[in-house]
């Protein structure tokens, strides 16, 4: 009987413990998500820098700063310590390394393989180069271009439009160029200067075409990059109207921003980081665009737009979307 009651002891006990474990196991905190940036601009250059590090921000507030955190390193003009600093990131064992820039493809093609365990992405492009920890997205900007040109060509009183572009390629030429199609749909006698400076960062540089654009005739002006802060201060002075892409740039002028173009890569960045947590690294390319909310038209309260002008944009994202409006780029 003893030998009865001490087996029974056992095996509850035993049992006790397992349940134990159980419940630790099930109330066990989640791992925390770690992201590492590394960015040729600032976040706070309210154009393609600030653009991701706004979604990260609302990524992390839905999440919760418990279960997701950020780092990142910005001014990352020099290809070769924007390589330094992904290879750093990827040692300390971050889930995803984001290398929020075109020019840092070649790098990540080379850096990634020696880190297979970890995810990379990069944009804005859709090419992966086969690996399979490497994401990529990209925006097709040409489509917010195109509802900023309705508008441009809707509210210029002169018929002259001027464009400040950075480099010609990328999103930056797609927005440009979309925006030159919604011009020419909507009033083609509407003139569009495009002047590309050949940098995205020198804002002097995107000065000196506002004002050449300006002294053309125009009274609308576009741009994309970090460096139209130069071109809407010149736009704000002339009272030219502006319209903004990558982020919203109403703070800068709210006297004269229309609408900006504005890119959500949290659309994409949820997406990512739910195929991460489920064992997929990468090899998979997104893309944001009008229709999955990851670039939507922000108008600018400060600015009243004419309601027909409203409708008109309102009119013009909705073809978009369901296709009844087709872009044709040149």
């Amino acid at each position: 009987m003893k030998k009865f009651t001490w087996f029974v002891t056992l095996v509850l006990a035993f049992a006790l413990v397992l349940s134990a474990c159980g419940t630790a196991a099930t109330q066990a905190p989640a791992a925390k998500f770690r992201v590492a940036v590394v960015m040729p601009s600032s976040t706070t250059d309210l154009a393609f820098g600030q653009s991701m590090y706004d979604a990260l921000v609302k990524v992390q507030k839905e999440m919760g700063a418990d279960k997701f955190e950020f780092v990142y390193s910005e001014g990352m003009f020099v290809v070769d310590d924007a390589a330094a600093a992904i290879r750093d990131y990827a040692t300390q064992g971050f889930d995803l390394i984001i290398a929020h820039g075109s020019q840092y493809g070649s790098s990540l093609q080379e850096i990634a393989p020696d880190f297979p365990k970890t995810s990379f992405a990069w944009g804005t492009t859709v090419d992966t180069f086969g690996q399979p920890n490497i994401f990529a997205y990209e925006a097709l900007s040409q489509e917010g271009g195109y509802v900023n040109g309705v508008l441009a060509a809707t509210l210029s009183k002169s018929g002259v439009i001027g464009v400040v572009g950075p480099i010609e390629t990328g999103d930056a030429k797609l927005y440009i160029d979309g925006f030159a199609a919604g011009v020419a749909a909507t009033n083609p006698d509407v003139k569009v200067n495009v002047n590309y400076i050949g940098s995205f960062s020198d804002v002097a540089l995107a000065s000196e075409a506002a004002t050449t654009h300006i002294s053309a005739g125009a009274d609308v002006l576009t741009g994309s990059a970090q460096m139209v802060v130069g071109a809407i201060g010149k736009a704000e002075e002339a009272k030219a109207l502006w319209f903004g892409t990558q982020s919203n740039q109403a703070s800068l002028a709210p006297s004269i921003v229309v609408a900006s173009q504005v890119y959500h890569w949290e659309v994409m960045l949820k997406e990512m980081i739910a195929l991460i947590q489920k064992g997929t690294l990468g090899g998979q390319s997104f893309t944001a665009n009008l229709a999955n909310g990851g670039q939507v038209i922000e108008f600018n309260s400060g600015y009243s737009l004419p309601a027909d002008a409203q409708a008109l944009a309102d009119k013009t994202i909705k073809g978009i979307i369901d296709g009844s409006i087709k872009i044709t780029l040149p």
